[in-house]
């Protein structure tokens, strides 16, 4: 089967910052780019994010709009998307909402390592569908597996790691950065990416395909694997 479609979701600051590091959630977009997500959300098949992200926001990862909803169903697809966390250690709450909701027709699958396997075989039971990788977690080999599971476009919310991961692998088929007007400027607050090897290095520019103002906030979308024009 093919690769899915990769859509790499992420509102940043102005500085870059994707949190800040004060307890309660940061809500960087607005109303109207929350629902743009859900829109997006609901033209995909599957949703993945990190472990931290699940710890640290605690999300459902459903589509909140019952139209979207209904017309998924008058196509033929399920309600709600495949749900996908990637841990390495293995260390996940069962209790988060992340396993309760939205979870009917299928249950979410957790890429992890050998080792991270063991540890959530104990933890989650029968919550979860537990695909162990290895050694350490090949998103290459994650993003073919999801392909064979029937999965034609996938959405990644992050976090940081993952985001690392999937745009230094050159697996990100389209980026979709919001960026609110705010700026966090905590040196311990985690950002968009971490340093990493980039494919093409620091003087190869992605292709701008869109922006667009929603409200407050300016969505920028680029298709990482293309090349723009290079500036002199």
């Amino acid at each position: 089967m093919p690769r899915p479609y990769v859509v790499l979701s992420v509102a940043v600051s102005v500085d870059g910052y994707i949190d800040d590091t004060i307890p309660e959630r940061l809500y960087l977009s607005n109303d109207a780019d929350f629902d743009r997500v859900d829109q997006v959300r609901a033209e995909s098949d599957a949703i993945l994010i990190g472990a931290e992200t699940l710890r640290r926001d605690n999300p459902r990862l459903i589509i909140k709009n019952e139209e979207r909803l209904a017309a998924r169903a008058a196509a033929g697809k399920p309600a709600h998307l495949q749900k996908v966390v990637v841990t390495a250690s293995g260390d996940l709450d069962p209790a988060a909402r992340f396993w309760y909701h939205g979870v009917e027709e299928r249950k979410p699958i957790i890429y992890t390592t050998d080792t991270g396997a063991e540890k959530l075989h104990h933890q989650l039971g029968e919550l979860a569908d537990i695909a162990p990788l290895g050694d350490a977690v090949d998103f290459a080999v994650l993003v073919d597996d999801l392909g064979d599971r029937g999965i034609g476009q996938l959405m990644i919310e992050g976090g940081t790691s993952i985001h690392t991961a999937v745009l230094s692998a050159g697996l990100a088929d389209e980026l979709h950065l919001a960026v609110a007007p705010l700026l966090v400027g905590q040196a311990d607050a985690p950002r968009f990416v971490n340093p990493a090897a980039f494919p093409g290095g620091s003087r190869r520019r992605m292709q701008l395909v869109d922006v667009t103002q929603i409200g407050d906030v300016a969505l920028l979308r680029y298709h990482p694997k293309n090349d723009s024009t290079q500036l002199s």
